[in-house]
Protein backbone atom coordinates (compact mmCIF):
# COMPACT_ATOMS: atom_id res chain seq x y z
CA UNK A 1 0.00 0.00 0.00
CA UNK A 2 1.64 3.42 -1.23
CA UNK A 3 0.19 5.39 1.61
CA UNK A 4 2.27 3.76 4.08
CA UNK A 5 5.96 3.10 2.18
CA UNK A 6 6.38 6.81 2.55
CA UNK A 7 7.55 6.96 6.01
CA UNK A 8 9.18 3.63 5.83
CA UNK A 9 10.86 4.76 2.14
CA UNK A 10 12.42 7.30 4.37
CA UNK A 11 14.37 4.72 6.56
CA UNK A 12 14.88 2.61 3.34
CA UNK A 13 15.69 4.78 0.54
CA UNK A 14 17.05 7.84 2.47
CA UNK A 15 18.70 6.63 5.82
CA UNK A 16 19.93 3.10 4.53
CA UNK A 17 21.34 3.33 1.48
CA UNK A 18 21.28 3.95 -2.48
CA UNK A 19 17.57 2.62 -4.42
CA UNK A 20 19.43 -0.34 -5.32
CA UNK A 21 20.08 -1.75 -2.06
CA UNK A 22 16.24 -1.08 -0.59
CA UNK A 23 14.70 -1.62 -3.46
CA UNK A 24 12.29 -3.40 -1.35
CA UNK A 25 11.38 -2.62 2.35
CA UNK A 26 12.17 -5.60 3.64
CA UNK A 27 16.02 -4.81 2.49
CA UNK A 28 15.67 -1.72 4.33
CA UNK A 29 14.14 -2.45 7.96
CA UNK A 30 14.26 -5.19 9.92
CA UNK A 31 11.58 -6.96 10.26
CA UNK A 32 11.26 -7.90 14.26
CA UNK A 33 7.47 -8.99 15.66
CA UNK A 34 5.01 -6.81 16.80
CA UNK A 35 3.07 -7.67 19.99
CA UNK A 36 -0.45 -9.28 19.24
CA UNK A 37 -2.63 -6.05 19.67
CA UNK A 38 0.11 -2.97 18.16
CA UNK A 39 -1.65 -1.77 15.57
CA UNK A 40 -4.51 -4.42 15.58
CA UNK A 41 -1.76 -6.66 13.55
CA UNK A 42 -1.25 -9.89 15.75
CA UNK A 43 2.16 -11.41 15.04
CA UNK A 44 3.47 -9.11 12.15
CA UNK A 45 6.29 -8.42 10.53
CA UNK A 46 7.24 -4.20 9.92
CA UNK A 47 7.96 -5.55 6.36
CA UNK A 48 4.83 -7.18 6.15
CA UNK A 49 2.95 -4.60 7.78
CA UNK A 50 4.13 -1.47 5.54
CA UNK A 51 3.46 -3.27 2.19
CA UNK A 52 -0.19 -4.50 3.12
CA UNK A 53 -3.78 -2.27 4.05
CA UNK A 54 -4.74 -2.70 7.78
CA UNK A 55 -6.74 -5.35 8.60
CA UNK A 56 -10.15 -3.61 10.08
CA UNK A 57 -10.46 -1.70 13.73
CA UNK A 58 -7.43 -1.89 16.35
CA UNK A 59 -6.56 1.57 17.17
CA UNK A 60 -6.33 2.57 20.63
CA UNK A 61 -8.38 -1.40 21.74
CA UNK A 62 -6.05 -2.81 24.04
CA UNK A 63 -3.74 0.28 24.50
CA UNK A 64 -1.04 -1.34 21.98
CA UNK A 65 0.91 -2.26 24.57
CA UNK A 66 2.06 -6.13 25.80
CA UNK A 67 2.65 -9.15 23.64
CA UNK A 68 5.55 -10.31 22.41
CA UNK A 69 7.96 -6.91 22.15
CA UNK A 70 10.32 -6.52 18.85
CA UNK A 71 13.95 -7.49 19.57
CA UNK A 72 15.10 -4.47 17.28
CA UNK A 73 14.01 -1.65 15.31
CA UNK A 74 17.19 -0.84 13.52
CA UNK A 75 17.56 0.32 10.21
CA UNK A 76 19.04 -2.58 8.01
CA UNK A 77 20.75 -2.11 5.15
CA UNK A 78 23.12 -4.85 3.03
CA UNK A 79 25.34 -1.70 1.97
CA UNK A 80 27.81 -1.90 4.26
CA UNK A 81 28.74 1.65 3.51
CA UNK A 82 24.46 2.94 4.14
CA UNK A 83 25.08 4.31 7.80
CA UNK A 84 27.96 6.44 7.01
CA UNK A 85 26.52 9.40 9.01
CA UNK A 86 26.61 10.51 12.21
CA UNK A 87 22.96 10.64 13.81
CA UNK A 88 24.00 11.66 17.21
CA UNK A 89 22.17 15.48 17.09
CA UNK A 90 19.20 14.32 16.01
CA UNK A 91 18.73 11.49 19.05
CA UNK A 92 19.58 13.99 21.72
CA UNK A 93 17.55 16.03 20.17
CA UNK A 94 14.52 13.77 19.65
CA UNK A 95 14.99 12.86 23.75
CA UNK A 96 14.88 16.76 24.49
CA UNK A 97 12.29 16.92 22.51
CA UNK A 98 10.14 13.67 24.23
CA UNK A 99 11.11 14.79 27.95
CA UNK A 100 9.94 18.55 27.26
CA UNK A 101 6.70 17.57 25.69
CA UNK A 102 5.52 14.76 28.29
CA UNK A 103 6.22 17.42 30.55
CA UNK A 104 3.73 20.15 29.38
CA UNK A 105 1.40 17.34 28.71
CA UNK A 106 1.89 16.48 32.14
CA UNK A 107 1.37 20.97 33.33
CA UNK A 108 -1.45 20.88 30.59
CA UNK A 109 -3.53 18.22 32.40
CA UNK A 110 -2.83 19.50 35.61
CA UNK A 111 -5.15 22.64 35.09
CA UNK A 112 -7.56 20.08 33.33
CA UNK A 113 -7.40 18.32 37.16
CA UNK A 114 -7.73 21.53 38.99
CA UNK A 115 -10.50 23.08 36.90
CA UNK A 116 -12.57 19.78 37.70
CA UNK A 117 -11.85 20.71 41.42
CA UNK A 118 -13.01 23.69 41.28
CA UNK A 119 -16.53 21.99 39.28
CA UNK A 120 -16.95 19.53 42.19
CA UNK A 121 -16.79 22.70 45.35
CA UNK A 122 -19.36 24.73 43.17
CA UNK A 123 -21.49 22.85 40.09
CA UNK A 124 -22.53 24.88 37.94
CA UNK A 125 -22.70 25.11 34.18
CA UNK A 126 -20.33 27.81 34.15
CA UNK A 127 -17.88 25.47 36.44
CA UNK A 128 -18.85 23.00 33.73
CA UNK A 129 -17.99 24.37 30.98
CA UNK A 130 -14.60 25.72 32.63
CA UNK A 131 -13.72 22.24 32.81
CA UNK A 132 -15.22 21.42 29.28
CA UNK A 133 -12.48 24.35 28.03
CA UNK A 134 -9.85 23.02 30.53
CA UNK A 135 -9.99 19.40 28.84
CA UNK A 136 -9.99 20.69 25.38
CA UNK A 137 -6.71 22.85 25.79
CA UNK A 138 -5.00 20.39 27.94
CA UNK A 139 -5.51 17.46 24.78
CA UNK A 140 -3.36 18.62 22.69
CA UNK A 141 -0.47 18.75 25.00
CA UNK A 142 -1.23 14.93 24.44
CA UNK A 143 -1.57 14.00 21.12
CA UNK A 144 1.64 15.86 19.74
CA UNK A 145 3.23 12.61 22.31
CA UNK A 146 1.49 10.22 20.31
CA UNK A 147 3.98 9.83 17.88
CA UNK A 148 6.51 8.40 21.00
CA UNK A 149 4.37 5.13 20.81
CA UNK A 150 4.88 2.07 18.93
CA UNK A 151 8.61 1.03 19.78
CA UNK A 152 7.94 -0.36 23.36
CA UNK A 153 9.01 2.75 24.97
CA UNK A 154 7.20 3.30 28.57
CA UNK A 155 4.05 4.69 27.34
CA UNK A 156 3.09 1.10 26.17
CA UNK A 157 2.49 0.14 29.79
CA UNK A 158 -0.26 2.49 30.72
CA UNK A 159 -1.38 3.70 26.93
CA UNK A 160 -4.40 1.62 27.44
CA UNK A 161 -4.89 3.41 30.95
CA UNK A 162 -4.70 7.20 29.25
CA UNK A 163 -6.19 6.82 25.45
CA UNK A 164 -8.11 3.86 24.85
CA UNK A 165 -11.22 4.06 22.18
CA UNK A 166 -13.57 3.54 20.83
CA UNK A 167 -14.95 3.06 24.54
CA UNK A 168 -18.74 1.40 25.41
CA UNK A 169 -19.94 4.34 28.03
CA UNK A 170 -22.28 2.42 29.61
CA UNK A 171 -19.53 0.89 31.50
CA UNK A 172 -19.40 4.51 33.29
CA UNK A 173 -22.23 5.85 33.61
CA UNK A 174 -25.95 6.12 32.23
CA UNK A 175 -26.84 5.81 28.92
CA UNK A 176 -29.86 6.90 26.79
CA UNK A 177 -32.46 3.91 27.42
CA UNK A 178 -30.17 2.86 30.51
CA UNK A 179 -30.37 4.72 33.12
CA UNK A 180 -28.70 2.36 35.86
CA UNK A 181 -25.84 1.77 33.63
CA UNK A 182 -22.03 1.64 34.21
CA UNK A 183 -20.03 1.63 37.87
CA UNK A 184 -21.38 5.02 38.86
CA UNK A 185 -24.70 3.25 39.00
CA UNK A 186 -23.85 -0.22 40.36
CA UNK A 187 -23.50 -1.14 44.03
CA UNK A 188 -19.51 -2.02 43.73
CA UNK A 189 -17.46 -0.62 46.12
CA UNK A 190 -16.32 2.60 43.91
CA UNK A 191 -12.50 3.13 44.37
CA UNK A 192 -9.46 4.33 42.20
CA UNK A 193 -8.29 0.45 42.20
CA UNK A 194 -11.74 -0.30 41.28
CA UNK A 195 -12.06 1.54 38.77
CA UNK A 196 -8.27 0.77 37.28
CA UNK A 197 -8.87 -2.77 37.78
CA UNK A 198 -11.75 -2.38 35.28
CA UNK A 199 -10.64 -0.95 32.35
CA UNK A 200 -10.96 -3.14 29.70
CA UNK A 201 -11.07 -5.82 31.93
CA UNK A 202 -13.43 -7.90 30.60
CA UNK A 203 -13.90 -6.36 27.02
CA UNK A 204 -12.27 -3.97 25.13
CA UNK A 205 -14.37 -1.69 24.89
CA UNK A 206 -15.27 -0.80 28.22
CA UNK A 207 -12.81 1.59 28.56
CA UNK A 208 -13.08 3.29 32.30
CA UNK A 209 -9.77 5.73 32.58
CA UNK A 210 -8.13 8.28 30.53
CA UNK A 211 -8.91 10.77 27.98
CA UNK A 212 -12.49 9.56 27.05
CA UNK A 213 -13.49 8.46 29.97
CA UNK A 214 -12.88 11.72 31.63
CA UNK A 215 -14.65 13.47 28.00
CA UNK A 216 -17.18 11.48 28.94
CA UNK A 217 -18.11 12.21 31.88
CA UNK A 218 -17.75 16.19 31.22
CA UNK A 219 -19.54 15.90 28.14
CA UNK A 220 -22.34 12.84 28.01
CA UNK A 221 -23.34 11.14 25.20
CA UNK A 222 -23.36 12.53 21.88
CA UNK A 223 -26.76 12.81 20.47
CA UNK A 224 -26.75 15.60 18.31
CA UNK A 225 -25.58 15.29 15.07
CA UNK A 226 -24.19 18.60 14.83
CA UNK A 227 -23.16 19.24 18.32
CA UNK A 228 -21.64 17.88 21.57
CA UNK A 229 -22.90 15.73 24.70
CA UNK A 230 -24.65 17.69 26.75
CA UNK A 231 -24.40 16.56 30.10
CA UNK A 232 -26.34 18.71 32.86
CA UNK A 233 -24.36 20.60 35.83
CA UNK A 234 -27.06 18.99 38.07
CA UNK A 235 -25.09 15.14 37.83
CA UNK A 236 -22.65 16.92 39.63
CA UNK A 237 -24.85 18.77 42.46
CA UNK A 238 -24.27 16.61 45.94
CA UNK A 239 -26.68 14.90 47.36
CA UNK A 240 -28.02 11.88 45.33
CA UNK A 241 -26.20 8.52 45.77
CA UNK A 242 -25.62 8.31 41.69
CA UNK A 243 -24.08 12.06 41.86
CA UNK A 244 -21.77 11.47 44.89
CA UNK A 245 -20.50 8.45 42.83
CA UNK A 246 -20.04 10.28 39.31
CA UNK A 247 -18.24 13.09 41.89
CA UNK A 248 -16.06 10.72 43.16
CA UNK A 249 -15.26 8.76 39.70
CA UNK A 250 -14.43 12.06 37.90
CA UNK A 251 -12.50 12.87 40.45
CA UNK A 252 -10.40 9.35 40.50
CA UNK A 253 -10.44 9.53 37.19
CA UNK A 254 -8.53 13.01 36.28
CA UNK A 255 -5.91 12.01 39.28
CA UNK A 256 -4.96 8.65 37.38
CA UNK A 257 -5.01 10.85 33.94
CA UNK A 258 -2.09 13.13 35.66
CA UNK A 259 -0.45 10.58 37.80
CA UNK A 260 -0.02 8.18 34.62
CA UNK A 261 1.29 11.30 32.85
CA UNK A 262 3.50 12.68 35.41
CA UNK A 263 5.14 8.80 35.12
CA UNK A 264 5.67 8.95 31.52
CA UNK A 265 7.73 12.50 32.25
CA UNK A 266 9.46 11.00 35.23
CA UNK A 267 10.78 8.15 32.54
CA UNK A 268 12.03 10.40 29.75
CA UNK A 269 14.03 12.96 32.63
CA UNK A 270 16.78 13.48 30.59
CA UNK A 271 19.27 13.55 34.17
CA UNK A 272 18.20 10.09 35.17
CA UNK A 273 20.27 7.51 34.78
CA UNK A 274 18.38 4.72 34.96
CA UNK A 275 15.82 5.97 32.78
CA UNK A 276 14.25 5.20 29.50
CA UNK A 277 15.92 8.80 28.19
CA UNK A 278 19.38 7.39 29.38
CA UNK A 279 18.92 4.03 27.74
CA UNK A 280 17.63 5.55 24.21
CA UNK A 281 20.55 7.57 24.51
CA UNK A 282 22.72 4.65 24.54
CA UNK A 283 21.21 2.70 21.40
CA UNK A 284 23.05 2.40 18.57
CA UNK A 285 22.34 4.96 16.00
CA UNK A 286 20.50 2.74 13.79
CA UNK A 287 18.25 1.46 16.59
CA UNK A 288 17.46 4.75 18.02
CA UNK A 289 16.57 6.00 14.21
CA UNK A 290 15.04 3.00 13.36
CA UNK A 291 12.46 3.94 16.18
CA UNK A 292 11.69 7.51 15.50
CA UNK A 293 10.81 6.54 12.59
CA UNK A 294 8.47 3.71 13.38
CA UNK A 295 6.69 6.17 15.42
CA UNK A 296 5.97 8.00 12.60
CA UNK A 297 5.48 5.57 10.48
CA UNK A 298 2.61 3.62 12.46
CA UNK A 299 0.59 7.03 13.82
CA UNK A 300 0.31 8.50 10.44
CA UNK A 301 -0.33 4.52 8.26
CA UNK A 302 -2.47 3.32 10.87
CA UNK A 303 -3.58 4.92 13.90
CA UNK A 304 -4.17 8.10 11.64
CA UNK A 305 -4.84 7.13 8.48
CA UNK A 306 -7.02 4.25 8.67
CA UNK A 307 -8.16 4.09 12.59
CA UNK A 308 -9.18 7.24 12.97
CA UNK A 309 -9.76 8.44 9.20
CA UNK A 310 -10.67 5.87 6.93
CA UNK A 311 -12.75 3.62 9.10
CA UNK A 312 -14.56 6.67 10.44
CA UNK A 313 -15.50 7.41 6.72
CA UNK A 314 -15.88 4.23 5.78
CA UNK A 315 -18.57 3.50 9.03
CA UNK A 316 -20.40 6.88 8.60
CA UNK A 317 -21.46 6.18 12.47
CA UNK A 318 -20.41 9.12 14.64
CA UNK A 319 -19.39 6.53 17.47
CA UNK A 320 -16.45 5.87 15.07
CA UNK A 321 -14.88 9.21 15.89
CA UNK A 322 -12.10 9.74 18.38
CA UNK A 323 -13.40 12.43 20.29
CA UNK A 324 -16.83 12.27 19.86
CA UNK A 325 -18.44 13.51 23.06
CA UNK A 326 -17.08 16.80 22.81
CA UNK A 327 -16.90 16.71 19.22
CA UNK A 328 -13.21 17.83 18.54
CA UNK A 329 -12.12 15.10 16.60
CA UNK A 330 -10.97 17.53 14.42
CA UNK A 331 -7.93 18.93 16.66
CA UNK A 332 -7.16 15.26 16.88
CA UNK A 333 -6.45 15.37 13.64
CA UNK A 334 -4.40 18.38 13.47
CA UNK A 335 -2.12 17.75 16.46
CA UNK A 336 -1.16 13.73 15.90
CA UNK A 337 0.16 15.44 12.82
CA UNK A 338 1.73 18.15 14.87
CA UNK A 339 3.47 15.86 16.54
CA UNK A 340 4.77 13.83 13.23
CA UNK A 341 6.24 17.00 12.38
CA UNK A 342 7.88 17.92 15.66
CA UNK A 343 10.25 14.30 15.25
CA UNK A 344 10.90 15.57 11.53
CA UNK A 345 12.05 18.94 12.59
CA UNK A 346 12.71 18.37 15.69
CA UNK A 347 11.37 22.01 16.62
CA UNK A 348 8.66 22.33 19.24
CA UNK A 349 8.46 23.54 22.48
CA UNK A 350 9.49 26.74 21.63
CA UNK A 351 13.34 25.61 20.86
CA UNK A 352 14.53 24.47 17.79
CA UNK A 353 16.47 21.28 17.46
CA UNK A 354 18.31 19.33 15.17
CA UNK A 355 15.81 17.24 13.07
CA UNK A 356 15.48 14.03 10.83
CA UNK A 357 14.92 16.44 8.03
CA UNK A 358 18.61 18.04 8.50
CA UNK A 359 19.81 14.27 8.63
CA UNK A 360 18.11 13.17 5.40
CA UNK A 361 18.61 16.99 3.90
CA UNK A 362 22.70 15.85 4.03
CA UNK A 363 21.95 12.61 2.08
CA UNK A 364 19.22 13.45 -0.21
CA UNK A 365 18.59 16.49 -0.33
CA UNK A 366 15.59 16.41 -2.76
CA UNK A 367 13.88 13.64 -0.51
CA UNK A 368 13.91 15.56 2.68
CA UNK A 369 12.40 18.32 0.37
CA UNK A 370 9.47 16.27 -0.92
CA UNK A 371 8.87 14.93 2.57
CA UNK A 372 8.47 18.15 3.99
CA UNK A 373 6.30 19.58 1.09
CA UNK A 374 4.18 16.36 1.50
CA UNK A 375 3.74 17.45 5.63
CA UNK A 376 2.80 20.95 4.50
CA UNK A 377 0.19 19.64 1.57
CA UNK A 378 -1.33 17.36 4.87
CA UNK A 379 -1.84 20.12 7.28
CA UNK A 380 -3.57 22.18 4.23
CA UNK A 381 -5.76 19.63 3.88
CA UNK A 382 -6.36 18.43 7.56
CA UNK A 383 -7.27 21.86 7.91
CA UNK A 384 -10.10 21.96 5.22
CA UNK A 385 -11.84 19.30 7.12
CA UNK A 386 -15.12 20.16 8.17
CA UNK A 387 -15.91 20.47 11.89
CA UNK A 388 -17.11 19.08 14.05
CA UNK A 389 -15.96 15.19 12.32
CA UNK A 390 -19.41 13.84 12.40
CA UNK A 391 -20.88 16.09 10.41
CA UNK A 392 -18.79 14.77 7.83
CA UNK A 393 -19.47 11.51 8.75
CA UNK A 394 -23.27 12.21 7.84
CA UNK A 395 -22.71 14.05 4.56
CA UNK A 396 -23.03 11.92 1.68
CA UNK A 397 -21.22 9.86 -0.38
CA UNK A 398 -18.96 11.55 -3.21
CA UNK A 399 -20.34 15.33 -1.14
CA UNK A 400 -17.20 17.96 -1.40
CA UNK A 401 -16.67 17.26 2.58
CA UNK A 402 -16.53 13.70 2.24
CA UNK A 403 -13.83 14.28 -0.52
CA UNK A 404 -11.93 16.41 1.84
CA UNK A 405 -11.52 13.55 4.08
CA UNK A 406 -10.66 11.02 1.44
CA UNK A 407 -7.96 13.87 0.53
CA UNK A 408 -6.18 13.71 3.93
CA UNK A 409 -6.52 9.75 3.85
CA UNK A 410 -4.32 10.15 0.96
Amino acid sequence: MNKTKLWFGIGSFVLAGSLADTHTIGAAIAAPQIGPSIGGFANSHLTRIAETEPAGEGGEQGGEGGGGAPTSYALASTDPNAFNYDARPQIEAYVDLVALSYQAAVSATQSLDQAIDELLVNPNEETLAASRSAWVKARPAYLVTEVFRFYDGPIEEVEGRINAWPMNEAAIDYVQGNPKAGLINSSQDLTLEAIVAANQADDEANVTTGWHAVEFLLWGQDLSVDGPGARPASDYVAGTPANERRRSYLRFAAKQLVDDLSGLATAWQIDRPDGYAAMFKGLPQREAVGRMVNGMAILAGFELMSERLAVALDSGDQEDEHSCFSDTTHQDFIYDLQGIKNVWTGDANGKERAGLDDLVKSIDPATAENVSALLADAETKISALGNPWDTVLASPEGSPARQAGEDVVT
